[in-house]
């Protein structure tokens, strides 16, 4: 089998992932006069293993060196974006969902798998083929997972506009605490299914005590619901200094506590909170 490149970088990166996978294949590379860079695969017979190998090298290719010029020319010719800030956010947002493997990026794509597609369209074209021309495939065989793309980029942009929302979300409190007179100097938080608060003594709060904190607060300005507890007793009490215990600094709500009340903020372990610990709403 003999495969065409037009790029060396692109011959180099398919050889390296190749190897990789089968440090025994022997393969010639010359440069061809009118169709550029040809690898020759010199196994006899070119069995399945090989016809794998093949594949997934051609898909590392793809994703390393199109997928991104692919993924801007959708958002700017199919979603019209110009801006050259909120491409790069989209395109980072759609590569994660395209590539990556945490449940978060498989639930938005609703548990299909893109780069089995590559690697489907890949096997297609090179089965059986004496002469696979990379470019040729990348320009006119990949309809189906150009569609699927598409898609994606749109999931992805949708991804954007609600970041940005949070993004504005959060700085408006985070203008809001910076005017307001602090209530109290300090407010210990603890981790758990659902934040608890305790005075400075170390007394915990109440629900009936932090609802009638909230009351007096306009939170329905900020779109904050009275019966959520992981922020709003915060910002109605608008502490001086928040001491906050958590396992995990890295989680979304506390990175959201963090984004608004910064320099406010002293994260400590869980284990070293030095008070009586309690389920928050069974005191």
């Amino acid at each position: 089998m003999d495969i065409f490149f037009e790029s060396d970088k692109e011959v180099i990166c398919f050889c390296e992932r190749l190897f990789q996978q089968n440090k025994q294949i022997a393969v010639y590379w010359q440069v061809n006069a009118k169709r550029g860079n040809q690898l020759t695969i010199n196994e006899e017979p070119l069995n399945e293993i090989i016809y794998q190998s093949i594949a997934v090298s051609l898909v590392d290719v793809y994703v390393k060196h199109r997928l991104r010029s692919i993924i801007n020319e959708i958002i700017q010719d199919t979603y019209y974006f110009s801006d050259g800030h909120e491409i790069e956010q989209i395109y980072e947002l759609a590569e994660w969902i395209v590539t990556g493997e945490d449940k978060d990026c498989k639930m938005l794509r609703k548990n299909k798998h893109p780069i089995q597609l590559l690697r489907a369209i890949f096997l297609m074209h090179i089965r059986n083929a004496q002469d696979v021309h990379f470019d040729w495939i990348v320009q006119t065989g990949m309809k189906a997972f150009k569609q699927d793309l598409i898609h994606y980029v749109g999931l992805a942009i949708d991804e954007f506009k609600r970041e940005e929302e949070h993004q504005s979300f959060i700085n408006t409190l985070r203008e809001y605490i910076i005017k307001k007179e602090p209530a109290v100097p300090l407010i210990h938080v603890v981790g758990g299914n659902t934040f608890s608060y305790y005075h400075f003594t170390g007394k915990p709060y109440s629900k009936v005590e932090l609802r009638s904190i909230m009351k007096k607060v306009p939170l329905y300005l900020f779109g904050l619901p009275e019966d959520e507890w992981n922020l709003t007793p915060l910002i109605a009490l608008a502490p001086q200094k928040i001491k906050l215990y958590v396992d995990d600094s890295s989680s979304p709500r506390t990175q959201t506590v963090l984004n608004i009340f910064q320099e406010r903020v002293d994260i400590q372990s869980f284990k070293d909170f030095p008070y009586t610990y309690f389920t928050f709403g069974n005191k």
